[in-house]
């Protein structure tokens, strides 16, 4: 464990590097001097990420699919522990070696293939892109609402908010990185005051925290309550899967491993429970408050009274979807599409682009009800996160015992070239992995299967590619 933490930083120098195919700045490992972001900086970022409207919402679909309150929070911080484990482990050697996702891929996948691991997280933050936009842009149409009422009697106001806040998020992209570092740590602590905030009201004017707290489970067996649990629980640990691949982009910046690991561990678990039970608690109290049940806060605000509270929510509220928005889906994505093309695509072409396909995605499909929501989309994309996380995680501790020869990830002709730039063994891993979780799917007997997407594609692609790789690939 000690020789975990304690793993000094490993600064390699690419300039002798003749071919620049594979390289570009954005790409390139980080110096040691560059990896300035502290305990603090690494925690900062999470309780940004976690503090947003879908989070304040997550327990919304276990509690309509029949949990109580306390099952609902169990099963978010159970599903937040578990991700936890992969988000540790595959940030190490972003922190030692200064690499980002698509780089570290290449360990595995290869020089060329690493863009298929690369593209399939790249989709799948295109689309969570899509939807924070779909959602920060209500919130904004809100606000200028609030701000010059007039606004609500034009029927193209929803569409210019959305516009605005999307600008915004291009805004932070043309920016860089440092620009992701400010917004987080000046944005999370307002933003978790804001939320503690929102509780005090609820308890106040509701007089405790209502009738959803005291509402019993609609389970009737324990098979039952087992049967809903499992998918739920999956599709927590998927809500964050994206970020246990992609979190070397971010950790490339770390201090040190000792400071990736307790920020992460104090950042994450701790901010989507806390928020989750906002979330909660306030929707408790609009049932006394307001006679019914009001789980989405842009809906909650437009019923206050004072138009200076409103204003401060909402602003907080963009806030809160900007950070998560900037940090969880488009860092990844842009660095995915930049392995494309390292010499044509860099950091803000590929923001760019992540920023176009997140709205042909159609996020308000996904958003239609909690069953599409954790059902489809959470639980459908773990089952092609989980085998990448399996196979990464195999080759890097397993395989490699944690040395890499960081040089060659960027040569063309180097030791991850494989064949022409593929290692077929991921590639057969991979897809052994992500055909096993949804055979659940199509098949009602082993349905299972599915339910425990992330765990089975995770499972599957670590031991093929452990059985496939055997002892060949160690490096000196």
């Amino acid at each position: 464990m000690n020789s975990f933490i304690d793993t000094e930083l490993v600064e390699t120098d690419i300039t002798s590097i003749a071919d620049q195919k594979l390289i570009n700045r954005d790409l390139s490992p980080t110096k040691v001097s560059e990896r300035s972001w502290g305990t603090y900086a690494i925690a900062a970022l999470w309780i940004g990420m976690s503090v947003n409207i879908p989070t304040y919402m997550l327990a919304s679909g276990l509690i309509a699919g029949g949990m109580n309150w306390w099952q609902a929070l169990m099963t978010i911080g159970l599903g937040n522990l578990i991700v936890l484990i992969p988000m540790v482990l595959n940030a190490h050697a972003g922190t030692k070696y200064g690499i980002p996702f698509p780089v570290l891929a290449r360990a595995s996948f290869g020089t060329k293939g690493s863009n298929i691991p690369a593209l399939l997280r790249a989709i799948v933050a295109c689309g969570w892109f899509g939807i924070q936009t779909w959602i920060g842009g209500q919130a904004f149409n809100l606000l200028i609402i609030i701000i010059f009422p007039g606004w609500a009697v034009f029927s193209w106001g929803p569409g210019i908010g959305f516009m605005l806040f999307w600008a915004m998020n291009v805004y932070f992209i043309v920016k860089g990185i440092e620009s992701i570092k400010w917004l987080e740590s000046y944005g999370a602590p307002f933003l978790l005051l804001v939320g503690l905030g929102l509780l005090t009201w609820a308890y106040v004017n509701a007089g405790g925290f209502g009738p959803i707290l005291s509402q019993p489970s609609k389970f009737a067996t324990t098979g039952e309550f087992w049967k809903f649990f499992i998918p739920s629980l999956t599709g927590m640990v998927g809500f964050w899967a994206t970020l246990s691949l992609n979190i070397p982009d971010f950790t490339r910046y770390a201090k040190s491993q000792k400071s990736q690991m307790i920020g992460q561990a104090l950042g994450l678990p701790p901010a989507m429970v806390l928020f989750s039970f906002i979330g909660i608690a306030v929707t408790s109290a609009t049932v006394i408050i307001f006679g019914e049940a009001i789980w989405d806060p842009v809906a909650l605000l437009s019923r206050f009274e004072s138009p200076v509270v409103v204003a401060i929510s909402l602003g907080s509220l963009i806030l809160a979807t900007l950070t998560t928005n900037i940090a969880a889906n488009v860092v990844s994505p842009a660095n995915d599409f930049a392995n494309l093309s390292p010499k044509h695509i860099n950091f803000v072409k590929g923001g760019l682009i992540t920023a176009v396909l997140g709205i042909a995605m159609m996020p308000w499909k996904l958003l239609a009800d909690y069953s599409a929501y954790i059902f489809g989309w959470l639980i459908g994309y773990s089952s092609f996160l989980g085998p990448i996380a399996g196979i990464l995680i195999c080759d890097y501790f397993i395989i490699r015992k944690r040395n890499l020869n960081v040089k060659d990830l960027y040569e063309t002709e180097g030791v991850y070239t494989y064949r022409k730039g593929f290692n077929l063994k991921a590639v057969y891993a991979l897809a052994a992995g992500v055909i096993v979780a949804l055979i659940g799917l199509v098949i009602p007997e082993v349905s299972f299967l599915y339910d425990y997407a992330w765990f089975v594609g995770f499972a599957v692609a670590f031991l093929l590619y452990w059985v496939l790789m055997g002892r060949l690939r160690k490096h000196k």
